[in-house]
């Protein structure tokens, strides 16, 4: 289950589905990432075809990634069973 997330604009396109002003183009794929981690048990669930799941280490030591669209990737963090701190990032 998703907690907490760091970026307003996914929360706002998770709880209403409104993606105006996310920053990816593709929508739909964001969708389809945030349902999988909303369902995932722990951090390895999300660990699927095409998400390019990936530990992150440096500063980031402790949260996870996938990839959302090109440079953009979901991160998160793990606490007791959900999701916490989800964002969306541009790695470059």
């Amino acid at each position: 289950m998703i907690r907490s997330f760091r970026n307003k604009a996914l929360e706002r396109f998770f709880a209403t589905g409104e993606g105006r002003r996310l920053s990816v183009q593709n929508p739909k794929r964001i969708a389809n990432i945030l349902r999988a981690l909303d369902d995932a048990a722990r951090p390895e669930d999300m660990n699927l075809p095409g998400f390019r799941f990936h530990t992150l280490v440096g500063r980031d030591r402790g949260r996870y990634a996938v990839t959302a669209s090109g440079n953009w990737r979901i991160t998160f963090g793990w606490s007791e069973g959900d999701a916490i701190d989800v964002d969306l990032e541009d790695y470059h």
